[in-house]
């Protein structure tokens, strides 16, 4: 049967949705890209925030639509199927799929539509991202329990892969042509202390590195188990991306406690991982309008800005029913919240800016991923950029390239962005 999917929230998502379309394929469902041809259409859903569950719903909406031509079913997988599958109002859905039931996709859509698939045994992924990076989940659940996140009572406790499989996924994926490693799970640094009896990243780290990637990129690394330990292990290895993804939430103390937040000095955290790694690029979110916010937490806030991280995100606090931060109070106003918001962005802005000069008369390495035809500029990324989220290097060159190597690029004046010019073909 013709078979479609929509993925959509996080990386760590998209690698559960990676993993359903392979085993789909494997036995005999046909995959189609246009939502248009299929019979089957997943939605693997997220239900983290209420933009998340009303983004969920939309598409169930829109996509049901598709009943009045080829669509015969449409089933939900993911959080939102994890979260609100009895509760939902949803006729148009055939089938609710719970997160631990996904690895039995095959077998569910074969009893809902009649299909006689075949036998696999295999696991493995179909990567939906370019060819040359990937996504490796190196564990799933939350232990940390911030009060404004239903992500444990979603996903369950952490739990660890062990190394020998993640090893055995990532060598697949460098056959495959994957030059760029990136690290996930809802907390990267605590990987390993489930199975290991401490938090072991460097352990995985150790065994990743053997392998021929061109750099290997850690996200999500929670700030109070950023060690020196990982630090040193990051200084001393080329193939290990300059850069870090560090939830830090907020600045202001206070706020931080009620968050239920291990690190509450996130700019000691800032300026301890600076001082082992200078060079490193940092991007963070952070919640804005959380309970009892005020305007001195919002100075707070864009004091540590205008000297913190490279990149940043701020997101309106979203409560979340069944969460500690559901029924806190007081709320800053809808006004008040966007201001602050528009305050933090420009304050970003400012200090991105300021980071992106350091640049400027360096060569670095550049991952190459494209055309910007309207800059009649080739593009790509630094280890200092991830993908989709951060800034790019637009740049010339006096010879063909090729998507997915990685060249040489000096560079000649930044903006937001990185400009400059090949100095020499492909490393």
């Amino acid at each position: 049967m013709k078979t479609g999917m929509i993925s959509l929230g996080c990386d760590k998502n998209r690698v559960d949705s990676e993993r359903m379309l392979y085993a789909l394929k494997n036995a005999g469902y046909t995959l189609v890209s246009d939502a248009e041809d299929a019979e089957i259409m997943i939605i693997n859903t997220c239900a983290f925030i209420d933009s998340a569950k009303t983004e969920a719903v939309d598409t169930i909406l829109e996509c049901s639509a598709l009943k009045e031509k080829n669509l015969r079913y449409l089933v939900v997988t993911g959080c939102f199927a994890q979260r609100y599958a009895d509760i939902a109002d949803l006729p148009e859905v055939d089938l609710f799929v719970d997160i631990p039931s996904e690895k039995n996709i095959v077998a569910l859509l074969d009893e809902l539509t009649g299909f006689a698939s075949r036998p696999c045994f295999e696991d493995g992924r179909i990567l939906t991202t370019p060819a040359h990076y990937a996504y490796l989940k190196i564990a799933d659940g939350c232990d940390n329990r911030c009060s404004y996140c239903a992500i444990p009572s979603i996903r369950g406790p952490y739990r660890s892969f062990p190394v020998e499989k993640l090893v055995g996924e990532a060598e697949t994926l460098l056959k495959e042509g994957v030059r760029e490693l990136i690290l996930v799970a809802q907390d990267t640094t605590a990987y390993g202390k489930d199975l290991y009896g401490k938090p072991s990243l460097v352990k995985l780290l150790s065994e990743l590195v053997k392998l021929d990637f061109w750099k290997i990129r850690i996200l999500y690394a929670y700030p109070h188990l950023i060690d020196e330990e990982l630090l040193s292990f990051m200084k001393d290895n080329p193939k290990i991306a300059k850069y870090l993804d560090v939830p830090l939430q907020h600045a202001d103390g206070e706020l931080l406690k009620k968050m239920n937040r291990r690190d509450r000095t996130v700019k000691e955290t800032v300026k301890k991982i600076r001082a082992a790694l200078p060079d490193i690029s940092l991007r963070s979110s952070f919640i804005v309008g959380f309970p009892g916010e005020t305007e001195e937490s919002q100075r707070v806030l864009l004091d540590f800005l205008a000297d913190g991280v490279d990149y940043g995100g701020f997101f309106a606090f979203s409560p979340e029913e069944g969460t500690p931060a559901y029924s806190m109070r007081p709320l800053p106003s809808r006004r008040t919240v966007k201001k602050r918001i528009a305050e933090c962005e420009d304050a970003q802005t400012r200090f991105t800016l300021l980071r992106q000069r350091r640049f400027v008369g360096r060569t670095i390495e550049v991952l190459y991923e494209g055309i910007d035809y309207d800059r009649q500029l080739f593009y790509g990324r630094s280890e200092y950029s991830a993908p989709d989220i951060d800034t790019l290097v637009y740049f010339s060159s006096d010879f063909p390239l090729m998507v997915g190597n990685v060249y040489p690029v000096e560079i000649t004046d930044s903006d937001f962005h990185l400009y400059g010019k090949t100095v020499k073909e492909e490393l």
